[in-house]
């Protein structure tokens, strides 16, 4: 067999075409492979409106959007959003997140600085981008006073309820079951944003916008009130409701009622921006038979809460008729005829002479509204009451008495109108409404006014409400320095251990009654 070399023209030939061509180029890349689909997951904060809208938003074509206004996320429940979107590769992409609606407001720390722009470079064909919204605002300059309230309610809450917070602080409505109202939140939670002065100590419960419909455990048993205090940042204070007292089945209190009591039912002011109330009337033990006798009257404020467990929040009342029948039946207090007052969800409004800018949610544009409260009790409600009974209309027969903001503006109103009110109830007064303005307006007295007042604040007060011994203190200079005498026509008591609630007021009204209203002398 003949044995022949191996050829070399393939070889020869690849290395010619090689030259002629150059080295193999890679494919040409397509537009898929520019571009990588990105996940968005965003975790909100648990008080993030159920209802918001979020967008992501970049100078990059990629983070317009559809709108143009930026990239919309989607809510997947829980505290989670979340968009995919298709990212240029080995690109710098810089971006923000922001609220739109129900409100436009920007991602924050708690601090309450912006958060930083984001970053992105996209590398791999499928990224997933995962971060947290530590709150929602408006940016501001150093640590600004705010707390969260997150409120998870049981699942038989009905959808169309709106629920409150309603405590002792005027920003929870000064006790009014409708107070500060919250809004729907992520997670079937409800949540409100207030703006409380640091340490502030607060008590307060959870309502559907009544007393009939508060909470309680999910026993169905009462619940203490919740308290909490304010610092000096930003706080959440996330709790949960066990369930609501109209769906347990509960004996409502007997109405105690000691006296001749007598109503008047949805009494409506003239003037329009003050809402339509009822008035209780507790009448001496010899009304109907000393049919020839004329009686002094004391006017008192939160009427509801006066004489009547049904109607007084958590069912706990004044006892005013209890104590005025004892106290007059033993002739420690000279006879008379006690008219309440009802509130209104307006009380915060009517029971201040003067909007606090601290409190916008209380006040706002409406607040101040005490002259044109006044002005009712005075003008019409004095009137109906000296024509429908037997009263001393005189002012040196009249007074006024009230706790808390009652208080204050039972001060405000005698000063205002000391020619219809010279005995003044002035209990737990809130004198540090409008930065202590009361007392300003003592001070601005051009001499002493004809009027006994009665000022007092329990020791223990400041712990559950803004009221102090030490603002009382200065309500109480303010009157020495204008020509009360104290123990004379000026009593002040520091209550020990009192505190800022109906059981305190109670033991200490019938003293209140002895002072103002002493049995003639024979």
């Amino acid at each position: 067999m003949t044995h022949r070399p191996p050829t070399r023209f393939p070889l020869l030939l690849l290395l010619t075409l090689t030259a002629l061509t150059g080295c193999p180029k890679p494919p040409t890349p397509t537009p898929e492979q520019n571009y990588s689909d990105v996940q968005f997951d965003v975790t909100v904060p648990p008080e993030t409106p159920v209802n918001a809208t979020l967008l992501l938003s970049g100078e990059d074509a990629a983070f317009k959007g559809s709108s143009g206004q930026g990239l919309e996320l989607v809510y997947q429940g829980g505290n989670t959003f979340t968009v995919k979107a298709r990212m240029p590769k080995n690109q710098l992409l810089v971006y923000t997140i922001r609220m739109t609606a129900p409100s436009e407001q920007m991602a924050i720390d708690l601090v309450g600085n912006s958060m930083p722009a984001r970053r992105l470079e996209a590398r791999e064909n499928e990224e997933n981008v995962s971060f947290n919204v530590e709150r929602w605002g408006q940016p501001s300059s150093g640590i600004q006073p705010r707390t969260v309230f997150v409120v998870a309610v049981p699942a038989t809450t009905p959808p169309d309820d709106d629920i409150y917070l309603a405590g002792g602080h005027e920003l929870l409505g000064g006790w009014n079951p409708a107070g500060a109202k919250l809004y729907k939140a992520m997670n079937s939670s409800y949540a409100i944003e207030l703006a409380f002065p640091p340490d502030t100590s607060l008590e307060y419960k959870v309502t559907r916008g009544s007393w009939e419909k508060v909470e309680k455990t999910a026993e169905g048993a009462e619940m203490a009130n919740r308290t909490h205090k304010t610092g000096s940042g930003f706080q959440r204070v996330s709790l949960s409701v066990g369930g609501w007292a109209d769906f347990f089945t509960e004996e409502p209190p007997e109405p105690v009622l000691t006296g001749k009591i007598e109503y008047l039912r949805d009494v409506t002011p003239t003037n329009t921006v003050l809402k339509k109330r009822d008035v209780i009337i507790w009448l001496p033990p010899d009304y109907d038979t000393n049919t020839g006798r004329r009686y002094p009257v004391l006017y008192m404020h939160d009427g509801q809460n006066l004489m009547d467990a049904t109607t007084a929040p958590y069912k706990a009342e004044w006892n005013v008729d209890e104590t005025a029948h004892e106290l007059v039946g033993a002739g420690k207090v000279d006879a008379l005829i006690i008219v309440g007052i009802y509130n209104t969800s307006d009380r915060g409004p009517e029971y201040t002479q003067v909007p606090d800018a601290r409190y916008p949610e209380v006040d706002g544009a409406n607040g101040g509204r005490a002259d044109a409260y006044g002005q009712f009790i005075v003008k019409e409600l004095k009137p109906m009451i000296d024509g429908k009974y037997r009263t001393k209309p005189e002012a040196e027969y009249t007074g006024l008495a009230g706790s808390s903001l009652g208080g204050l503006v039972t001060m405000y109103l005698g000063m205002k109108h000391p020619d219809t009110f010279t005995r003044l109830g002035v209990i737990s007064p809130s004198v540090f409404w409008g930065n202590n303005d009361i007392v300003t307006k003592v001070e601005a007295l051009s001499g002493k006014l004809p009027l006994r007042i009665w000022v007092d604040i329990g020791t223990e007060e400041g712990s559950s409400s803004q009221e102090t011994v030490e603002d009382t203190r200065l309500l109480r200079d303010a009157l020495k320095n204008k020509g009360w005498v104290l123990d004379s026509d000026l009593k002040y008591t520091e209550v020990e251990e009192g505190r800022h609630n109906e059981a305190s007021w109670s033991a200490r009204f019938g003293s209140v009654l002895e002072y103002l209203f002493p049995p003639p002398a024979p």
